[in-house]
């Protein structure tokens, strides 16, 4: 019997959803952070221009910067931020920081409240939120000494040394900021990825075992049972009846390992399945009631198969029984019944090592998300019913 295919395979790459998240947050918001700073600096630089403002040169300046916010938004929104975006960005503010005598009246620059200070705050955080501490922590210095001499050559100290002081603590605090938060979603993704492999492996091992148990369920149906037969003395010799019966069983695990093979959406007759178990129980008298009933393929093999298994414990068990075999749906249940008159058993003191219902029967039916419950006593017979459920 071929072995069942592994459908778990390893994917090329894992996921990490935390940094993932971060990656998504740090290009929108700073995304967001720039455009909105673009369109603020816009009216407001515009809006003095006394000297020595220099008009002929704000007006390109604006005009430059507003239009590198808007690609630096588009930019970021569909792609990535990378170190080169940042690069050109720090490198436009310092140089309008430089530019400060010549781009922003005296009367609006005390205060830490220019359009380029703004800018300058704007660009500090942007840089330590997306790139690498390596790299952010320099630019924002950089941005910091070019505010400091622009506002110092415009002639206010003051205001040179007190946004300063406000872009170092920006940069300083954002940049603990993001650095925490890299080694929190390290770890997330970290734990993660171990319980997505523990999970993994778990699954392959789950299915490793479950096609070992469905090799074991056939084989004890079938070769098992039939080996049984002859251990415990019932063919003396080799005799026309064995060699049909182990030429059954050879029919029976090439035409499961023919059904497996069909795709799980496929759909089968449940009552014809079960008409071809009574045709493998040739020596059984079976009153069977089965009406139509189309299912999907593998529950009809699991069903079918277990209803085998009902049968052949009455074979070997109760040879001189009578059984009844009874298909009904009703309200998308399935259910088969498997009864017989013989001189039933007790459920509760079959050994543990036996296998037949345990996995013949219930195991089997386990894998299709279907139970069976038997009912039998010493002296009134086994009643097996078989159920399986396509609602919920």
């Amino acid at each position: 019997m071929p072995a069942l295919p592994n459908p778990i395979t390893s994917p090329a790459t894992v996921d990490r959803p935390a940094a993932g998240a971060f990656a998504f947050i740090f290009t929108r918001l700073p995304a967001l952070l720039r455009l909105s700073c673009g369109l603020f600096c816009l009216p407001v630089a515009l809006a003095v221009r006394t000297p020595p403002v220099r008009p002929e040169l704000l007006l390109p300046a604006v005009a430059v910067l507003t239009a590198w916010s808007l690609w630096y938004a588009l930019r970021a929104w569909r792609y990535d931020l990378g170190n080169p975006l940042v690069a050109v960005d720090v490198a436009l503010t310092s140089a309008a920081c430089l530019a400060i005598p010549i781009l922003v009246a005296p009367e609006v620059l005390p205060g830490e409240a220019s359009w380029i200070a703004v800018l300058a705050s704007t660009t500090v955080i942007n840089a330590q939120a997306t790139a690498p501490a390596r790299l952010s922590i320099p630019a924002g210095l950089l941005v910091v000494a070019a505010y400091a001499t622009g506002a110092h050559a415009a002639g206010n100290s003051t205001e040179a040394r007190a946004h300063a002081v406000t872009l170092l603590v920006q940069t300083g605090c954002t940049a603990m900021m993001t650095a925490v938060m890299r080694r929190r979603i390290a770890r997330a993704d970290t734990a993660f990825v171990a319980a997505q492999r523990a999970t993994r492996n778990a699954t392959v091992a789950r299915i490793a075992r479950e096609a070992e148990r469905q090799q074991n369920r056939d084989l004890h149906d079938t070769v098992l049972a039939t080996l049984t037969m002859v251990g415990q003395g019932a063919v003396s010799e080799p005799s026309p009846a064995l060699r049909e019966r182990c030429a059954t069983d050879l029919r029976t695990l090439a035409a499961l390992a023919e059904a497996r093979s069909v795709p799980h959406d496929a759909t089968a007759r449940l009552d014809e399945r079960l008409r071809a178990v009574l045709a493998r129980l040739p020596g059984l008298p079976v009153a069977a009631d089965l009406p139509p009933c189309t299912v999907a393929a593998p529950v009809a093999e699991a069903v079918a198969e277990s209803a085998h298994a009902a049968l052949a414990n009455v074979v070997n068990h109760a040879p001189r029984a009578r059984a009844t075999l009874r298909l009904r749906r009703f309200a998308g249940t399935v259910t088969v019944e498997v009864s017989d008159d013989g001189p039933g058993f007790d459920p509760g003191s079959v050994p543990a090592h036996r296998y037949g219902l345990r996995e013949s029967v219930r195991g089997r039916m386990a894998t299709i998300g279907g139970h069976a419950d038997i009912d039998s006593a010493p002296g009134r017979g086994t009643r097996i019913r078989l159920e399986w459920s396509d609602v919920g």
